[in-house]
């Protein structure tokens, strides 16, 4: 337990923060441990107040296309891992994955984001192709990736293909609990070499982390902060962990949504520009957690384009939200909602912006 913070302390980190100065370990250790609502409330008000600095009032949208729940992987946390034979495997084909971008150009989006499990079937030519067709038929658009560990050569094809982002998160930049999520099988050194190799290669780089996951401690937080000061990702996608079933986490707690809205404040203070989506996982775990996460710093909102057969199998974990504000086809209800707490969409690409 650490002493209550003063005020002029805490304002200080504020301040420090905000000129693009790193805390050290210490001094996040006891901000991360901030309890009083007063001053969470005024660190989240300094964070937004940023963040409207930095964009106004619009949230960015990305058209998100699961393209694949088969995954060769079996994290601990993760309700698509390989072992887990109660789920409903599908994939998406090149057509599947067209028609969910026209619908969603249709509507307005301007980033389309192909997640999936590291798929064997859907390997770096059959990627490749997938790109180029998209790119192809929609030149204004941004395309981002979020398929996992691959090759430096699979990379870099595709970039040359016309992928413009990758998101990869790194989970924990904490080597021992690293080893406590993932089996043997996945190495920490290499999901640190990926996301070195996405930057070098040009891509905006995504990395971030769950809130909450088994055997994490605040100091496993702060190993995350310093990484993630020292990779200065262009995006940075955190949420709180939520238990699967049928996973080795199952009956483990669901991760603080407090907690992870100070992260996600304590990031835009210390990134003003950096891409930071109000995730899923916040919504699934707080009614209002959207909002929360939009007062607390994110600019960023993924709604989903996936085919309404496959949303439901995309099961990463318990009760996760496909309908309603969290899909494509509701952005005129998200779009209300939105100004109703003072912000609205942007239809922009929303590339980061050094």
């Amino acid at each position: 337990m650490y002493d209550p913070i003063n005020d002029s302390v805490l304002e200080a980190w504020v301040a420090a923060l905000g000129k693009g100065q790193s805390l050290g370990r210490t001094d996040y250790l006891r901000l991360l441990s901030l309890s009083d609502r007063d001053q969470l409330a005024w660190v989240m008000g300094q964070a937004r107040a940023v963040a409207d600095r930095e964009f106004g009032r619009g949230v960015y949208i990305r058209g998100l296309i699961e393209i694949s729940n088969h995954c060769k992987n079996g994290c601990y946390y993760c309700g698509i891992r390989n072992a887990n034979v109660c789920v409903e495997r599908y994939r998406l084909s090149e057509e599947d994955i067209m028609d969910c971008c026209r619908q969603g150009y249709e509507l307005g989006f301007r980033t389309f984001v192909l997640q999936g499990g590291e798929d064997p079937f859907q390997d770096d030519d059959w990627l490749c192709e997938v790109i180029a067709m998209i790119k192809e038929k929609y030149p204004d658009c941004a395309l981002t990736l979020s398929v996992g560990e691959r090759s430096e050569q699979a990379y870099e094809r595709f970039r040359q293909a016309g992928a413009d982002r990758y998101l990869l998160r790194h989970e924990t930049a904490n080597a021992v609990h690293y080893s406590m999520l993932h089996p043997e099988s996945m190495s920490f050194e290499n999901r640190m070499r990926c996301l070195r190799t996405l930057k070098a290669l040009g891509f905006q780089t995504g990395a971030g982390m769950m809130v909450g996951s088994p055997g994490q401690t605040l100091e496993c937080l702060v190993d995350d902060l310093l990484f993630l000061e020292a990779l200065e990702p262009q995006m940075i996608g955190m949420g709180p962990f939520i238990p699967a079933p049928n996973t080795p986490f199952a009956n483990e707690p669901a991760g603080s949504v407090p907690l992870t809205l100070l992260l996600l404040s304590v990031l835009r203070l210390r990134f003003p520009r950096v891409l930071l989506p109000a995730t899923t996982a916040l919504s699934t775990l707080d009614p209002q957690g959207q909002e929360k996460g939009l007062m607390a710093g994110a600019n960023v909102i993924m709604p989903n384009l996936s085919p309404l057969t496959v949303r439901r199998k995309y099961a990463l974990y318990a009760d996760k939200k496909y309908l309603g504000n969290e899909a494509a086809e509701q952005i005129g209800s998200l779009d209300e909602k939105l100004e109703r707490i003072g912000f609205h969409i942007s239809y922009e690409r929303g590339d980061f912006k050094p």
